[in-house]
């Protein structure tokens, strides 16, 4: 457990009640992670929604090397020659690993850390329990992670165009 005050300096926190970030709290766990170190891997199982308090936290992508020849044989078995791209940074008072809430569960991209950093862990499980029981929660936390969603995808599309124009 977490103190809830900690959770109320945040953004994206903003219009919940006390309640429920004494809820929030009791589901998290304070934890340090050295620099380089992965907390997911893109298309694994995560069970857990992240919020930096410290540090920064690269999303990233394996993507094939472009400057390699890839058999088509390689591509079938997954056997390519790969490279983890940077999607984006993710900074103090932001949250990240939203898969944890969302069957099925599993990763869009990993998380790996760019500096050592201070992170909240929040159980999901135990948060949608939590939602379970009291809906207008639930939705509200869900819209958060909706809009965090929605301005990664947005900021995804401006690199793309940014990239397409170049």
């Amino acid at each position: 457990m977490i103190s809830p005050e900690i959770l109320r300096r945040y953004p994206f926190f903003a219009g919940l009640t006390h309640d429920n970030l004494v809820t929030l709290a009791n589901t998290a766990k304070e934890i340090s992670v050295e620099q380089d170190q992965y907390l997911f891997h893109e298309g694994g199982e995560v069970r857990e929604l992240y919020l930096v308090l410290e540090g920064a936290i690269s999303v990233v992508m394996e993507l094939p090397l472009q400057d390699s020849e890839h058999a088509v044989s390689d591509q079938l078995v997954g056997a390519l020659e790969t490279e983890a791209v940077v999607l984006s940074a993710i900074g103090p008072g932001e949250v990240f690993g939203w898969s944890g809430l969302v069957p099925p569960y599993q990763t869009m991209a990993g998380a790996k850390t760019l500096t050592s950093c201070r992170i909240v862990v929040f159980n999901c499980e135990a948060l949608q329990k939590a939602f379970e029981d009291d809906c207008q929660f639930g939705f509200l936390m869900m819209q958060k992670v909706a809009q965090v969603i929605r301005e990664r995808l947005r900021d995804r599309r401006m690199e793309s165009l940014a990239h397409s124009v170049a």
